[in-house]
């Protein structure tokens, strides 16, 4: 079994830049762990490091084309129309095949992403259920509220409504959503199987800054984007991709508001205020699951920048 690092931390904590200096320092490809910027088009609202699809010489097909920013392969990166619907399995499953690629080819697969619940999903080798989608039911469901439908799944299914409750998602509409379609099929939905971490093999790193300095950091770069043409770059995806306001807003952040305000429905102040109110919000979900998944015995290195990232990166791999 070969190595693999992880690097999380919350959104604007610098992930992408540690992963790309490590990738540069230790022979390493990035596979991207982020829900959104694996669409195309959604480039600046996903905090996209600058870069293009390439293709890459004799390859197997899962990696024959890459994102290349700075010189070094990401993969899972400007794959999918953002209409399309994707989800943790389905990242699970691609990723698995492109990590072992790298491994073949002599190289060390860096995973590196803000969406915590597909970098636990790939480092645990997590399985999941095959139930597809049932869109008539989705539609329904999502006329209910969150409360609502937690209210059916414990009616349903107690044991992954307690799930949910202890992993703080019960606010998770998505979530909730799939575990009732699930039921619908199954009954009940079943747990999910994975493989305990080998730390021989698996370094895990965190990037932890203080709050203030974060909150900082995120609104800093949050108005460059206001600045840099997010606006435009939404009303791209919306009028030359056909991608639906509802959709647009649906992917939240930077751009639920700044849809809104495109679209007249709040003002400048309004936006700007709402956005910083909701980084917030996801930056202290995003620290919650770090915390949580450390409690269930996971082995997790804390960094404040690259030094003491790259050190221990060193030595990960000197260990045989």
């Amino acid at each position: 079994m070969s190595k693999v690092i992880t690097i999380i931390g919350p959104t604007a904590s610098g992930k992408s830049e540690i992963a790309i200096k490590i990738a540069k320092d230790f022979n390493g490809e990035i596979i991207s762990t982020d829900s959104r910027q694996i669409y195309k088009g959604m480039d600046i609202g996903s905090g996209k490091e600058f870069g293009r699809i390439e293709r890459l010489g004799k390859r197997e097909n899962i990696t024959r084309y890459a994102y290349i920013s700075s010189g070094i392969p990401h993969y899972m990166i400007d794959i999918l129309h953002p209409n399309t619907e994707y989800n943790v399995s389905k990242f699970v499953n691609k990723a698995q095949k492109i990590r072992a690629d790298i491994w073949k080819r002599d190289k060390n697969p860096i995973i590196a992403g803000g969406t915590m619940f597909w970098a636990q999903a790939l480092v645990e080798n997590n399985t999941f259920t095959k139930v597809p989608p049932n869109y008539n039911l989705r539609k329904n469901l999502e006329m209910k509220s969150v409360e609502e439908l937690f209210e059916i799944l414990k009616d349903k299914d107690l044991r992954r409504a307690k799930e949910i409750e202890g992993k703080n998602e019960i606010n998770n509409k998505v979530r909730l959503i799939r575990a009732l379609e699930i039921i619908d099929t199954l009954g009940y939905v079943p747990e999910q199987k994975k493989i305990e971490i080998n730390y021989k093999h698996n370094l895990i790193i965190a990037i932890s800054l203080q709050k203030e300095i974060l909150y900082k950091k995120q609104e800093k770069r949050m108005d460059k984007w206001f600045s840099n043409g997010i606006f435009n770059e939404i009303n791209t995806l919306h009028t030359e991709m056909n991608v639906p306001w509802s959709r647009l807003e649906s992917f939240g952040l930077e751009y639920k508001w700044c849809t809104k305000y495109i679209r007249n429905q709040i003002s400048y102040e309004e936006m700007r205020k709402n956005t910083i109110h909701d980084l917030k919000k996801y930056t202290k979900r995003q620290l919650t699951w770090i915390k949580r998944w450390e409690k269930q015995y996971t082995n997790i290195n804390y960094v404040k920048n690259y030094d003491e990232a790259q050190q221990l990166v060193k030595n990960f791999y000197s260990n045989s």
